[in-house]
């Protein structure tokens, strides 16, 4: 079985996730442009996380944010950051168009759905580790 594996100084990984946000009472908003904005501005602050941005798009309503990350990565930190630096800087740039859309200081939803995701299946993982002593 093969992984496409990260390392630091005394550690081997592979941690991808799949991050959705969803935009406040599910308001179409994202259009092909805005999710381009996102992708941008996240993309100017993940080195500071230790994160690398692998895909990022979505709908009108949510988008989905593909990321590898480290260890040492503070996940609620970053996921607050990308949710908070995207919501200034798309209500600065896009104020006029979204005030009759969204109102007050929100942009996405307060919850968020983070998942781990991995190279291999599930059940492939399992049969793996179920034949180590064979």
């Amino acid at each position: 079985m093969g992984y496409d594996l990260d390392s630091g100084a005394h550690s081997t990984y592979s941690l991808h996730y799949h991050l959705i946000l969803t935009t406040k009472y599910r308001r179409g908003v994202l259009t092909e442009e805005r999710t381009q904005f996102i992708h941008e501005v996240i993309s100017g602050f993940t080195d500071n996380y230790g994160v690398e941005l692998t895909n990022l798009d979505g709908e009108d309503d949510h988008v989905h944010i593909l990321f590898r990350a480290k260890p040492t990565t503070d996940l609620v930190k970053f996921i607050n950051t990308v949710k908070g630096a995207t919501a200034r800087r798309i209500r600065n740039e896009y104020a006029d168009e979204l005030k009759t859309e969204l109102w007050g200081d929100s942009f996405w939803n307060d919850s968020y759905c983070l998942i781990s995701t991995g190279q291999v299946s599930l059940d492939v993982l399992k049969q793996y580790v179920e034949d180590q002593r064979e």
